[in-house]
């Protein structure tokens, strides 16, 4: 494997990260093993989470089987709290009595006593950059976190609150956002702010949402994540004109190059400029083995000219003032 560091903190990763979202719903438990079992053997370390997955579910899957495959050292778990699921809907919290009780209820589901790289999952509009990194503060000091960051935060607020953290002597070590061929805007100031300030950072649905391993490109699969109740909604905003022709670049690299969409899509995100960890979220292993040979980052590295075009056809609409 070829570690990656996150940043200018301590934390490594392997270059591709396994998600957990479909986890103890869509992917059951026999399902979850053999995707963690092939993640590892590949030379992945890194393990996504959330405890808003499957409303915990996904947490508990994936404690029980580190667990009963004895493998905790050998995973970087990265885990993200500050929303869940109330009886009026999603709630969401960046304030330290939320973030810190949706960490403990983490841990338990997760049979473990810290997670390797704790995230705010989102930023709230009221509470103060202060206060949620005072929750970040106390994890670390108490052990419960090795490494923290956020996700999904824009460009201004990760650099507020990677200032703050680094004034009290606790850098940030990463941001985590959407970062693929179908969605480049955290190049806009996401990433250069994560750059200037020491961050390393972690691309979630670097397939696109599936969308870029080219299984819609004639139809909704009935097995698919567009045909579920559920996960429609997460998958059709790339279900567009505009997304079938990045899609059908990358078929006609993938063409040229004899491999497959998701390998294509996969290496331009892995090795995306600034990137530490490229996020994918198979829901069976036979999925996770198509790309299996580019989870440890010693495979697949796409040749210049092909990077460049795919870099040109999608990229990010600049204007004022970042267009200078």
């Amino acid at each position: 494997m070829q570690p990656r560091r996150s940043g200018t903190s301590g934390l490594t990763t392997s270059p591709v990260g396994l998600g957990t979202m479909t986890w103890g719903r869509d992917t059951d438990e026999h399902e979850a093993r053999a995707l963690l079992e092939t993640f590892l053997d590949a030379g992945g370390s890194l393990v996504d989470t959330a405890g808003s997955y499957g409303d915990g579910a996904a947490e508990e899957t994936l404690g029980a089987l580190v667990a009963d495959l004895g493998v905790r050292d050998a995973v970087v778990l990265s885990g993200k709290s500050g929303v869940r699921r109330t009886a009026d809907g999603m709630r969401r919290s960046a304030g330290r009595g939320a973030l810190l009780d949706d960490l403990d209820a983490s841990l338990a589901r997760l049979r473990t006593d810290r997670l390797d790289l704790w995230q705010v999952q989102v930023p709230d509009d009221v509470t103060p950059a202060a206060e949620t990194l005072s929750a970040l503060e106390i994890a670390v000091r108490s052990g419960r976190a090795r490494y923290v960051g956020v996700s999904n935060y824009s460009g201004w607020a990760t650099a507020q609150l990677a200032t703050l953290a680094a004034g009290a002597g606790l850098p940030l070590a990463a941001t985590q956002v959407e970062h693929s061929l179908l969605e480049r805007g955290p190049e806009r100031e996401v990433m250069p702010a994560a750059a200037a300030l020491g961050l390393g950072v972690i691309g979630w649905s670097s397939l696109g949402r599936g969308v870029l391993t080219g299984r819609y490109r004639r139809a909704r699969p009935a097995d698919s994540r567009a045909a579920s109740a559920h996960l429609r909604g997460f998958v059709e905003p790339y279900l567009t004109d505009a997304a079938a022709r990045v899609v059908e670049a990358v078929a006609t690299a993938a063409e040229g190059l004899g491999c497959s969409c998701a390998e294509v899509a996969l290496a331009w995100a892995r090795d995306a400029p600034g990137k530490t960890a490229a996020i994918i979220g198979p829901r069976t292993a036979a999925q996770l083995e198509t790309v299996a040979d580019h989870v440890a980052g010693e495979e697949g590295k796409l040749p210049e000219e092909i990077r460049a075009v795919l870099d040109e056809v999608t990229a990010p609409v600049l204007g004022y003032p970042e267009r200078r």
